[in-house]
């Protein structure tokens, strides 16, 4: 890389780039991409996954905040037909802007910690279009991302995840990996969209009001912290136990207090 082109992270990004050799491959191939595939890189950085996934032979497009880095990536990969880049915020791209077929696009990213939930939660709008994400998140992220109800990572957000997607927390990554080293470990996550919804509700956005409400005082009972929403005996008639708190009820519960309020008049 040439002088000009040197790169210092940014804190205000949230940057740490991945240098270990070792980690880069495991995560490669954890991804496994193939020729012909349709990939899409956010946040590639200074490209330390970028050259493999390039290599692979599949169709990329990469996604970067920083105006900065740009050149960086040009000068690398530019010259690579399989390459095209986006300067622009992730959290505003129109993923159907890269006209891939549904259940095609095959999503990578060491997502920055400060963006990493509204990101998936982004990418879950469009889970029609998405095989599968590979994510570098902070690992207490992914291990609430991977939780079961009765423990205290389980919430909205393994809720929510769960409720578009399997959940594999595939290994851990230490701060040495990175440079500069973050504060906390790290940890490669694969979330794979269901082709049919296990458990479906009848409005979406009812079931995130019940899953908010709900953790907003999860130390409460049920019937305390949705009695607003619903009654004591509504609670019931969904098969739930009022008495219970929010961390003891698994998905398939909170999809039949959703559609217990998807009954009453809006």
């Amino acid at each position: 890389m040439t002088e000009q082109y040197q790169h210092k992270a940014r804190k205000r990004f949230g940057q740490n780039f991945l240098h270990d050799a070792g980690v880069i491959d495991r995560i490669l191939r954890s991804i496994s991409a193939k020729a012909g595939e349709r990939l899409l890189e956010i946040g590639p950085g200074q490209g330390a996954l970028t050259q493999g996934l390039l290599n692979s032979g599949g169709q990329l497009d990469v996604v970067e905040l920083d105006k900065d880095l740009v050149p960086i990536l040009n000068q690398q990969f530019a010259g690579r037909d399989n390459f095209r880049l986006h300067q622009g915020d992730a959290l505003k791209f129109d993923f159907t802007s890269l006209g891939a077929a549904p259940r095609s696009l095959r999503v990578v990213g060491n997502l920055p910690y400060n963006i990493s939930t509204p990101l998936i939660f982004h990418l879950l709008a469009n889970a029609e279009l998405i095989r599968d994400m590979h994510f570098m998140l902070q690992k207490e992220v992914v291990e609430r991302l991977a939780a079961g109800p009765g423990g205290g990572d389980w919430g909205r957000l393994s809720i929510m995840v769960q409720y578009h997607c399997r959940v594999e927390h595939l290994f851990n990554v230490g701060p040495g990996a990175f440079n500069p080293p973050p504060k906390v470990d790290s940890a490669i996550v694969r979330l794979v969209p269901h082709t049919t919804l296990p458990h479906p509700a009848k409005d979406h956005r009812l079931l995130e009001r019940i899953v908010r409400e709900a953790f907003n005082q999860r130390r409460k009972t049920l019937r305390n912290t949705l009695k607003a929403l619903l009654s004591s005996d509504e609670i019931a008639a969904a098969g739930v136990d009022g008495s219970l708190r929010p961390e003891q009820l698994d998905l398939a519960a909170f999809v039949r207090l959703a559609d217990k309020l998807a009954e009453q008049p809006q």
